[in-house]
């Protein structure tokens, strides 16, 4: 993801095909009630959308849309289990910013897309970071079989099953109302 993500800031698009890959959060998706699920969402949304505000100035927050979007011709193919707890958050990912438009939240969404809660409170004690899976677009291929634990759902041996379940889509998050300057 890291090689892929800066061959992309230099405006070179490699083919990219990551299995599993990691999505540093919360394992929101295990929870049943779809509307609980929704509510931390959109909170988490509002959060990470208030403390960008709050904590960039103008131009930093400008400057992190371009970049952000500049990403956007790069569309990587993640491989995906959807009950994999270290890979499952890019599922809720590209659907919340769907969502998020859908409720009229679409500049908010717009906003906390590019950014992690966890990158912002580290900026405001003086530590840069960049979250990794914080992308514009991908090929999203999700395996829908039942994994009987962790281990299944997280290996790489998952994918080669010959009768495999998968759901395809391609994902791609737009510039929202902001504008570049």
């Amino acid at each position: 993801m890291l090689a892929g993500r800066r061959m992309a800031e230099e405006g070179l698009f490699l083919e990219a095909h990551l299995f599993n890959p990691p999505f540093f959060s919360a394992p929101v998706e295990r929870i049943r009630s779809n509307k609980v699920k929704r509510s931390l969402h959109i909170g988490r949304s509002l959060v990470a959308a208030g403390l960008a505000v709050a904590l960039k100035d103008e131009h930093s927050r400008i400057e992190s849309h371009n970049v952000f979007f500049a990403l956007s011709e790069w569309v990587p193919c993640l491989y995906v289990n959807p009950r994999d707890d270290i890979c499952s958050g890019y599922v809720a990912y590209f659907s919340n910013q769907q969502m998020m438009r859908e409720i009229g939240a679409g500049r908010i969404a717009s906003v906390a897309v590019r950014h992690s809660i966890g990158e912002l409170l580290l900026s405001a004690v003086g530590v840069e970071s960049k979250a990794l899976h914080r992308i514009p677009s991908a090929r999203v291929t999700l395996n829908l079989d039942p994994a009987p634990d962790f281990k299944t759902a997280h290996g790489i041996h998952q994918w080669w099953a010959p009768d495999l379940k998968i759901q395809c889509s391609e994902c791609r998050i737009s510039e929202g109302p902001e504008h570049t300057k």
